[in-house]
């Protein structure tokens, strides 16, 4: 099973953001993924698109690898939060608000998927005939035990209400 793998570090976006529009394309098939991210109103889509390209690539370039990004999905893809830069504000009064400009890091896993084998079965016996109807085509049945439903006698109830009574 070839794996790809690519991550864009320090993405001026908040992980939290990057993460909803992970969470759209993660299982996906490749042509699909792209094709969602395509038309993702999120402006991180475009930054994600990039990240999936360059770790189809990198599966691509892998020994062993068939090359064909048809039978590559999304396997994982998250956004870890990277460095915050802090900035101030000038606020009325003399005061000041602290600007928080978050960043990202993306990392997408691409995995190929494995071929599918058609497997030859070995050919099935005839089925013995069935006794009790006479037919040939069906196979025999054994007859299906009924389970019993267990309930609550019903005698603790009724000391119950006979004692509130009292």
């Amino acid at each position: 099973m070839i794996e790809g793998r690519a991550t864009a570090r320090y993405v001026r976006t908040s992980a939290q953001k990057a993460k909803l529009v992970l969470d759209l394309i993660r299982g996906q098939e490749v042509d699909l993924a792209l094709s969602t991210l395509r038309f993702a109103r999120k402006r991180i889509a475009r930054d994600i698109e990039k990240v999936l390209r360059s770790a189809v690539a990198n599966a691509q370039q892998k020994e062993g690898a068939s090359g064909d990004a048809d039978r590559m999905f999304v396997s994982s893809c998250y956004a870890n939060q990277g460095p915050s830069q802090k900035r101030i504000r000038p606020a009325p009064m003399g005061r000041a608000f602290r600007i928080v400009k978050r960043t990202a890091h993306l990392t997408v896993h691409v995995t190929e998927r494995p071929e599918v084998v058609a497997r030859v079965s070995a050919p099935v016996p005839p089925s013995q005939p069935d006794e009790s109807t006479g037919d040939e085509s069906a196979p025999a049945r054994a007859p299906r035990a009924r389970a019993k439903r267990v309930t609550k006698p019903k005698a603790k109830r009724a000391t119950k209400k006979a004692a509130k009574a009292t």
